[in-house]
């Protein structure tokens, strides 16, 4: 992608570009934004309303069969499915698809060794159109782990055949991603449907009761923030003679904006997302930087450092590196007028400014991978209402702020971002050589138009 794909005339835009974006229409877009919604103006006002958590319970509760689809059947699909089938009794996978026919046949045959669950053969479903295949093949909840990048086509998909959804974060790579989420979300509660999304973290019971403390006045009130992923290289694929462009950046797609949204999108996110969860309120503006010094393959930086600010004039900084032999660090830490609370250590807790410590939260043996499905699965079975979608939605929008900031070098608002037509990716998806990669360049931030 050219360096002016990220100028200002490309990723700012009318609201009445934005009124026309969106699938599902207008309609439905207005009042997917919180309490309070799309403004006249095009601005987003959104007010959080009090956190409500799940039972909590240690697995789900007996009832009548729920069977899976997984779409995505690379690491985190497989994990996902087997989590999904730890998660309570009455539980099974019969569909799973694919890009690919290996990872579909990986999938399957772990699925069987691990957990005994043999998936149809004529449930495997291979190609761009498995997604709805996996969809249409009778089953009761839509399990999303593929590229970030379909993950909004794939939600709406699901929610419009009526399917409880787990999808895996980030929700989308982009501002036009993101709406289409928020558009799908709200349909989602008109129907009743569940969703969760792999945020685990709000599953996660230390971090949880760290919550509660900080919300019964534990520290006082949040003055500022600090939140961090990081950690050394991901991975990466090297280009193979047999592989076409497309399927090299498909197999590689966490090297790739237009597949993960970078790695502050891919997977900062769940640092941004506690933050926005404790503080109860999303930052109006950032001003980042970000550079690429050793990433082999792809076309994204390797670290970013963003300065968000909130409405108020509190201020949040962000920092995010996947660089080998360096100093690793994933980890969130408030500032209150009364205390620091932090999640750095073996326990989230809450010291004294001394470093004293105040308060450990109490943490629970069960993973907070399979405590996600558990809750999903309780909330469809005992009907409660539960939709993760549109809070991750929003942590996701806050880091593509930071990444666009970052790749400019301009200062850019909340506002500018949900009312931009960015759309990152290639118009056809053909496993074939689309001239993608021969205009592939890693932003360089002053040089936007």
């Amino acid at each position: 992608m050219s360096n002016n794909q990220f100028s200002r005339r490309k990723f700012l835009a009318s609201a009445a570009a934005v009124g026309a974006a969106g699938s599902m229409g207008v309609g439905a877009l207005t009042s997917c934004a919180g309490t309070g919604g799309k403004t006249a103006t095009g601005d987003y006002d959104w007010v959080p309303s009090e956190y409500k958590f799940p039972p909590m319970l240690a697995t789900a509760p007996e009832g009548k069969e729920l069977k899976a689809g997984i779409i995505g059947c690379g690491g985190r699909g497989t994990g996902a499915a087997i989590d999904f089938l730890n998660a309570g009794p009455g539980l099974t996978v019969t569909a799973i698809g694919d890009t690919f026919q290996d990872r579909v046949d990986s999938c399957r045959e772990k699925i069987k060794a691990e957990k005994g669950v043999e998936v149809p053969i004529e449930n495997c479903f291979v190609g761009f159109d498995a997604y709805q295949k996996v969809i249409d093949s009778g089953v009761d909840v839509i399990i999303l782990a593929n590229p970030p990048k379909f993950r909004p086509d794939h939600f709406e998909a699901a929610v419009k055949a009526r399917k409880h959804v787990f999808m895996e974060k980030p929700l989308a790579v982009d501002p036009a991603g993101i709406r289409q989420v928020l558009a799908a979300a709200k349909m989602a509660d008109t129907l009743g449907l569940k969703v969760v999304t792999g945020t685990q973290r709000r599953h996660q019971h230390n971090y949880i009761n760290l919550y509660k403390e900080i919300q019964n006045n534990g520290i006082g009130k949040i003055v500022s923030a600090n939140v961090y992923w990081n950690g050394g290289k991901l991975w990466h694929r090297d280009n193979n003679p047999n592989w076409t462009e497309m399927e090299w950046m498909l197999r590689d797609w966490v090297n790739w904006c237009w597949l993960s949204g970078d790695h502050i999108v891919e997977q900062h996110v769940h640092n941004l997302d506690v933050a926005l969860w404790y503080m109860g309120v999303h930052p109006v503006k950032a001003l980042g930087f970000g550079s690429r010094q050793r990433r082999p393959t792809g076309d994204q930086f390797d670290n970013f450092s963003i300065d968000y600010t909130f409405a108020d004039g509190r201020h949040m900084h962000s920092t995010c590196r996947q660089i080998n032999g360096c100093t690793n660090g994933v980890y969130e830490v408030f500032h209150g007028t009364k205390a620091i609370a932090k999640t750095d250590g073996k326990d989230p807790m809450i010291v004294d400014t001394a470093g004293n410590p105040l308060f450990t939260a109490e943490k629970s043996e069960i993973s907070p991978y399979v405590q996600e499905h558990i809750n999903l699965v309780t909330c469809i079975r005992q009907d409660i209402p539960f939709n993760e979608a549109e809070a991750t939605a929003i942590s996701n929008m806050v880091a593509i702020m930071g990444r666009v900031s970052a790749y400019t070098g301009k200062e850019v608002t909340y506002d500018e971002m949900m009312n931009s037509d960015l759309k990152l990716g290639p118009d056809t998806f053909i496993m074939g050589n689309i001239g993608y990669i021969a205009n592939a360049t890693v932003p360089v931030p002053g040089t936007y138009e």
